[in-house]
């Protein structure tokens, strides 16, 4: 019986001939968090020249520190060695390019439906948002002061990380 997943079941496969990372223990080994946009032009460990079992990665839209993203972040910096977390939002996102309610209307379109329920999350000012998320996480009681905290801007044209602000 074929499925709509046979194509990456047998990836995985061809994947699994390869993957070395058996047994591995499951901490950031390179001390990194990084809560980043579900943006598939984002390739979260080769940007900062990290490999699988170097950091965490916590993805979403826009790259929020949401309240699950932050519980990630405590787990990281408290039972997984993260030593240093990044924020990094990116240009030409969908949840900074649109208001609240023009995303609501796309969905609304899409689907036939209202979607007004739901807070997705849209992005009015970049850097203002990164400031917040990382102060979000500096000032958390369960985040270490001796962890480092910064806020960045991926440019998905150049590859390149724009610093915004470092804790």
């Amino acid at each position: 019986m074929s499925s709509a997943f046979d194509d990456l079941l047998d990836a995985n496969r061809t994947y699994a001939e390869h993957h070395d990372l058996k047994g591995f223990d499951g901490i950031a080994h390179a001390g990194v968090a990084m809560v980043t946009c579900m943006d598939s032009r984002i390739d979260p460990l080769r940007m900062i020249g990290l490999s699988p079992g170097d950091a965490k990665i916590l993805r979403n839209p826009g790259g929020r520190v949401t309240d699950q993203a932050l519980v990630a972040v405590v787990l990281g910096v408290t039972l997984l060695n993260v030593r240093r977390v990044l924020v990094v939002e990116h240009t030409r996102c969908a949840m900074a390019s649109s208001t609240e309610d023009e995303l609501h209307e796309r969905i609304s379109d899409f689907m036939g439906t209202d979607s007004t329920w739901m807070s997705l999350g849209a992005i009015q000012d970049q850097e203002k948002t990164i400031r917040a998320d990382v102060h979000r996480v500096r000032s958390h009681p369960l985040v270490p002061a001796d962890v480092s905290v910064g806020g960045f801007i991926y440019d998905v044209d150049s590859g390149l990380l724009q610093p915004v602000v470092e804790a």
